[in-house]
């Protein structure tokens, strides 16, 4: 049993302190994640690789439930925690923007979202929901790749599934976001 496994189970057995365990275990993982691709961000960012690591462990041991089954199950939900952090934020500076015209986006070079428009973000997220509503799995490896960056084969692995899984409903997903926002922008 590895360490993560244990940690995960004493989790589920109410032990309050064994997420203070779990955090040496994910912490520098999820940190080397956001700070590569980060990396990219335009000068001046607020927004810092610590910072986001920071905001999704509180909201990941917060008041939600802390039952994970697996590490692939506490990825994902890094990822989705991750993911509403980038898209309030997103938020937030579209608000100060109003009345910023949608631009084109393309899918085909994925950067993680905190690289993107904010405007860019929130199409992503919207057309995200409705892919969610007709394929969970197509939509949760968007959330992991585009969202936190990992790599077809950190999601395979996440997910526990193979990575030519992953590589074919990565491209799934990916012709039938662009299709889908390129049929929002034409609204």
């Amino acid at each position: 049993m590895s360490e993560f496994t244990r940690v995960l189970d004493q989790i589920q057995q109410g032990n309050e302190k064994a997420a203070d365990d779990l955090l040496p275990l994910v912490y520098e993982e999820l940190r080397k994640l956001a700070a590569h691709k980060m990396a990219r961000e335009a000068p001046g960012q607020t927004l810092q690789p610590t910072a986001l690591v920071h905001e999704a462990w509180l909201r990941l041991t917060g008041a939600e439930s802390k039952a994970w089954d697996s590490q692939g199950h506490f990825f994902a939900a890094a990822a989705e925690a991750m993911r509403r952090i980038l898209i309030e934020r997103a938020r937030a500076k579209s608000r100060l923007r109003r009345g910023s015209g949608a631009e084109r986006v393309s899918l085909d070079q994925v950067t993680v979202a905190a690289d993107d428009p904010p405007d860019t973000v929130l199409a992503i997220n919207e057309a995200l929901e409705r892919l969610a509503a007709r394929d969970p799995f197509k939509a949760e490896v968007v959330k992991m790749r585009y969202f936190i960056g990992l790599s077809q084969e950190e999601i395979a692995r996440a997910l526990g599934v193979s990575e030519p899984t992953v590589r074919r409903h990565w491209a799934i997903a990916r012709a039938w976001l662009y299709a889908e926002m390129k049929t929002q922008l034409k609204k």
